[in-house]
Formats: structure tokens, sequence, C-alpha cells
């Protein structure tokens, strides 16, 4: 048995769990979540095609500077910057976007939620792109919402604790090609992905069993590799719901790493991931059943959009 575990969230167990995997190893995969194949697979198979396109169809729809969604071009991003690590640049190419609804007046007033709430970029090379990433964005949006409900019991909270902090979450949809690395000069200490933690509450990913995978590092120091499950999500706590666990649960270090040099035949790999964040405004704090007497808060409170920016500022794009 592998460090991270699956769980089927169809069990009665489900809730402990899923706190007992997020205490020890910050991952899980899950099955019995309920999402329509269909829908996963129309954005796969869109997202396989967009990174199939001309270069010049996909830098039509490049982010700007100052802005969070559209493509990211190959060996640019630097993820491992979020931890002060000068790096090599991560061998992979993105396509993200973010949230379908207009910010609330309240948030519309703050200047630091423009980058958030940036605009979508759509190639018109490939209209049906939208719809396949529109309709995968709110399918994860409600199984975070079901995910929610039962951390929210594991923790000994009310199943609907954190609906109030959820219900205009600020997520972000992140598809991630990572080419064939045959014949490419790789510099030392370069990655698909460089190590780091996630930022939000908690990300969803859907990943192939292509050559270079995932890998977390567990608490002996050592990384471990995540295989695919057919049909699973993986599943990370994320930086903001450590914070409002305060530090009961673990948002770990994870990488994408190189294939191996003794590997036949391609290397190609394709992921999505959806980077799940509270509102904007919500206020991230301990949670009534993770601090006590002798057990006090580490974190001062923090609003969810404040968090966000703080993490997004320490990373080097």
């Amino acid at each position: 048995m592998g460090l991270v575990p699956t769980i089927d969230l169809s069990s009665a167990d489900a809730p402990s769990a899923i706190d007992r995997a997020c205490r020890e190893v910050g991952f899980f995969q899950i099955i019995g979540h309920g999402v329509d194949p269909a829908v996963e697979g129309a954005a796969w198979d869109a997202a396989t095609e967009f990174f199939r396109l001309p270069l010049d169809d996909k830098l039509a729809v490049a982010i700007p500077d100052g802005d969070a969604y559209g493509y990211g071009p190959f060996a640019v991003e630097r993820l491992a910057a979020s931890r002060g690590e000068r790096t090599p640049p991560d061998l992979k190419e993105t396509f993200s976007v973010g949230p379908f609804t207009e910010p609330p007046p309240a948030v519309r007033d703050d200047p630091s939620a423009a980058f958030v709430f940036s605009p979508n970029r759509w190639p018109s090379a490939l209209p049906e792109l939208e719809t396949a990433m529109r309709s995968h964005y709110d399918a994860m949006a409600s199984l975070v919402e079901r995910l929610m409900s039962l951390m929210a019991v594991g923790l000994g909270l009310p199943p609907d604790f954190f609906v109030p902090s959820i219900d205009r979450h600020t997520s972000a949809l992140r598809v991630l090609h990572y080419p064939d690395l045959s014949g490419r000069g790789i510099e030392p200490g370069q990655l698909r992905a460089g190590a780091h933690s996630d930022y939000g509450t908690l990300t969803l990913l859907r990943q192939d069993d292509a050559p270079g995978g995932l890998e977390v590092r567990g608490v002996d120091g050592d990384w471990h590799p995540v295989p695919a499950v057919d049909g699973a999500y993986v599943v990370n706590v994320g930086d903001a719901l450590e914070r409002w666990t305060n530090d009961a649960w673990r948002s770990t270090m994870h990488r994408v790493v190189v294939p191996s040099a003794d590997v036949v035949g391609s290397t190609e790999r394709q992921s999505m991931a959806f980077f799940h964040n509270a509102n904007w405004d919500a206020r991230i704090e301990c949670v009534p059943t993770c601090f006590g007497p002798g057990r006090p808060c580490r974190h001062e409170p923090i609003t969810a959009g404040r968090h966000l920016m703080d993490k997004f500022r320490s990373t080097q794009y």
C-alpha cells in the first residue's frame, strides 16, 4: 500500500477516513465521487486538442501580465519560487480559467481582486473548449461542496459549516501538458513541476498514468509516487485549509518529476487540476474544534483573498 490512501466517498466512514488522511499525509484519492465521465472526458479531450494547436493559436490567448487566466507557455513557470528557491523553469505548458461569475459588489471594489476575477480567454480555433471547460469547472465545484461537507463532519463540525465561506468561491481550473522529453536537454534540478504546496483550500487532480508523474513528500522526508487510480481524483489539502484547521491538516509538498532516462517510448503526460479557493472575503480562522486550552491558534485571522494574493506574490511568473 502506498503513502496516499484511496477513499470511497459513498462509504459511511468517509469523513473519518478523510480526517485521518488529511492529518497524516494531506493527500488522498477518491472514488465514488459521482462525476459524470462524459463531462470529464469532454474536458480532457478538448484540452488535448488545445495543446495540439499551432503555437501562434495558443499564444493568441496567452496570460497577459497582471492577469491569471489563459495559456502559459512551455518552460516559463517556476513553482518552486513560491518557496524562495531558484530553479530552472518547469517543463510544462498550461491553460487556465477562473470564475465564470461576476464578483459581488463588495469584492468588485477591492482592486486586488481584479487578478482573481480577470477575464477568461478562449481560442477561436477551438470553440468547443469553452463549453467543455465550463462544464467540468461546475462539476468540480459541486464535488468540492460534497467534499467540504464530509471534511466538516470529519472535523466534528456541522456538515454545512463551510458553506457560507465557499458559496461564491474563486476557484481556477487548469489543464497541464507535459510534452515528451525525448531528445530535449534537461538542466540539473529541472522538473516538470517544481516542489510546492497549493495555496487554496483543496485541489482536485485528474492524472493519467504516463511516466514522470506526481510525487508527495512524506513525513519521512522521502518522495513517494502517487500512481494513477482508474476513475479516481487525487485530493490534497491547500495552505488555506491547513491554516483553517490550525495546522491539524497538512498542506503537503509535492512535485511532478522528469521520467527516468531508461523509459522507452513517449513520455508525454496530461492532467487537469481544480484549485479550489474560498470566497474572496471569507474569513480564514481556527475552526472551533481545532483549538482550545493548551492548543492556541497559530495564525491570525485573514481573508481568503488576502491569503491567496500573498501566496501569488511570492511566485515568479
